[in-house]
């Protein structure tokens, strides 16, 4: 008695391993940690022995980044001191609107190297006088 040996094509369906794919592509994009979409590479940051990377992300970042002329970058925008205040206040008006407290919002200060100490002081005195309070200043730890 002869058998005859049928050759059956099996296909593995891909679907639920695909869906697996896009999930995790998903959640890892959530995690990302975008806390570098907010450098410049006009900026070089001083160089100290006491910077240490901060222990938490701070809530409600304002990063404001001074060039060495004096101009501050603020959401991808150039602005003088008085055009700096406009935007502040617009957007301590959105905040407002959104029911953040005005103490919650971090001012993180990204001063140039060469900038003037003056310029960064203007620059603090401003977000004062808008009631801002909590300042951060960023500098490159010191790798010795």
């Amino acid at each position: 008695m002869k058998f005859k040996s049928k050759a059956e094509k099996r296909e593995l369906d891909m679907t639920s391993m695909i869906d697996i794919t896009f999930l995790l592509i998903a959640f890892f994009m959530v995690l990302i940690n975008f806390s570098e979409a907010d450098t410049n590479e006009r900026i070089r940051l001083p160089i100290s022995e006491l910077a240490k990377p901060p222990d938490s992300p701070p809530t409600e970042p304002m990063v404001l980044q001074v060039l060495s002329d004096g101009k501050v970058i603020y959401a991808n925008a150039d602005y003088d001191i008085e055009g700096l205040r406009k935007k502040i206040e617009f957007q301590l008006r959105l905040l407002k609107l959104l029911k953040v407290p005005i103490k919650s919002v971090n001012v993180i200060i990204r001063a140039d190297a060469g900038c003037e100490a003056g310029k960064v002081q203007d620059v603090i005195e401003l977000c004062q006088s808008l009631k801002l309070e909590n300042f951060k200043l960023r500098a490159k730890q010191n790798d010795q």
